[in-house]
């Protein structure tokens, strides 16, 4: 076996291992998101983030692998590698996804789908507890076409965005921000949940039910974040750099870290106490920024990058709120506004032998005095931000005219998981279960501890229980 055929196989099981990493951030995402809302809508959070890969993974297959990655498109999307078949897959460095020189196009594939699998994720999380089942389906679709197509422009040769030297090492533009543009227009045009806001505009607190699900979603989200971002570097070697993807894990450590105090500094000062969904979100917030970054930057420049996107965070939410618009999971600000910072601070502090190193733009301001690197970053925000908005607002407008994204008021109050999947996240707590709490099997709680069910009418979308 060849150094090269070495090369090749210790990649690709690399790439392979940080795919099957990524992908369980998606098991993170569900206990973040399920802990952060009611717990009469924690099924359905549960099925969305298994409908999430599902859907990725087909359509991205179908077309958004070619869009994103095929040879022989131009500056927008690829050309080709639609439907690949079995050599398509097993082919390395070869038509028509040649851009993967030392791992298999099937390993590519693997990778990238996870990631576009985040994305959509991140869009649900702001749409949560009152979207109708449907639109997962369908802008689901919608939104990994959109996702394929940056994708195309930031890394890919033929991009646009990459010919112009953007800097964006794991996707704080491509995965987050974009994720965040698409929760924006979906909060936007959904309005917000059932008592959110009162007639004055002022907000009322709707606390997540379980905030040991959520510590635990973050934390299997930081273990997930070192397969997103060194398993970015798409190899074992980067560049002349062996086993460059440590530095990379090390740089997103110290990033997330640093986004933890940041953030619960912050929360101490602005809101007088030192709250742990902000200290979370703040990991998570100080993650995403540093996405764009870890693989540019120095130690240094990690740790101001991830305690700056903490504060973001915090500061984000209370604006976001303040603008009355109801983002349950501060998707907008955690997603959205720390992955504006992260991408800007990569041309801001990128390391120039670093940028060489990657063959991807050239050193940030800070090193060569130059607003050039900054200034590519800038636009790639804007247009991106164009893009993914507008169509985003547009289908879901669209879906809005013509059968309705919102679910039912009576719905809304009953909660998702009855009215859209016919059963509950924890159906002890709302109906009588054979041997379950608040029976006789639990007598010896008390009588204060057994299920008292007053009879009323049922909801449209719940059916009716009987007294017991």
């Amino acid at each position: 076996m060849s150094n090269k055929d070495l090369v090749v196989a210790a990649s690709t099981v690399w790439v392979v291992l940080a795919a099957v990493l990524v992908m369980f951030m998606q098991a993170g995402f569900a206990f973040l998101e399920a802990g952060l809302t009611r717990m009469k809508n924690v099924g359905h959070i549960a099925a969305k983030n298994v409908l999430v890969l599902g859907i990725a993974s087909i359509v991205y297959y179908l077309v958004g692998y070619g869009i994103a990655f095929g040879d022989g498109g131009n500056g927008l999307v690829g050309g080709s590698g639609f439907l690949p078949d079995v050599d398509t897959l097993l082919a390395i460095g070869a038509a028509p996804f040649s851009w993967f020189q030392t791992i298999p196009a099937g390993a590519g594939y693997l990778f990238q789908v996870v990631f576009a699998a985040v994305s959509l994720a991140i869009v649900w999380g702001a749409m949560a507890e009152r979207t109708k089942l449907w639109v997962y389906f369908a802008f689901g679709v919608v939104f990994t076409l959109l996702y394929s197509v940056v994708s195309h422009w930031i890394w890919h040769p033929d991009g646009w965005l990459f010919a112009l030297g953007m800097q964006d090492f794991a996707g704080s533009t491509v995965v987050h921000y974009q994720g965040a543009l698409a929760a924006l227009a979906g909060a936007l045009l959904l309005g917000p949940r059932i008592g959110k806001f009162d007639h004055d505009g002022r907000p009322n607190a709707i606390p997540g039910h379980n905030m040991a699900f959520t510590t635990l979603g973050v934390l299997i989200l930081w273990f997930g974040w070192f397969g997103f971002n060194a398993g970015s570097t798409l190899g074992v070697v980067s560049g002349d750099r062996l086993g460059y993807f440590a530095y990379v894990a090390v740089t997103t450590n110290l990033a997330a870290a640093a986004g933890a105090l940041g953030a619960v500094t912050t929360a101490w000062l602005v809101i007088k106490k030192p709250d742990l969904s902000m200290m979370l979100n703040g990991v998570i917030a100080a993650l995403v920024a540093v996405t764009a970054a870890c693989g540019f930057v120095a130690p240094w420049a990690a740790i101001v990058i991830g305690a700056v996107a903490g504060a973001i965070a915090v500061l984000g939410v209370l604006l976001v709120e303040r603008a009355r618009i109801d983002d349950p999971i501060g998707a907008v600000a955690v997603h959205g506004m720390s992955g504006v910072w992260g991408t800007l601070a990569t041309g801001i502090f990128a390391v120039p032998a670093l940028a060489s190193n990657l063959a991807t733009g050239g050193g940030g301001l800070v090193y060569t005095g130059s607003f050039h690197q900054l200034g590519t970053q800038a636009l790639g925000l804007l247009a991106v931000g164009a893009f993914t908005f507008g169509v985003s607002f547009g289908a879901l407008w669209l879906m809005k005219l013509t059968f309705g994204i919102r679910v039912d008021e009576d719905v809304e109050t009953a909660g998702l998981d009855v009215s859209e999947h016919g059963m509950w996240g924890y159906p002890e707590l709302y109906i009588p279960v054979p041997g379950g709490y608040g029976t006789e099997s639990h007598g010896h709680l008390g009588v204060a501890h057994r299920h008292e069910l007053r009879a009323r009418p049922a909801t449209a979308a719940e059916p009716a229980l009987e007294s017991t």
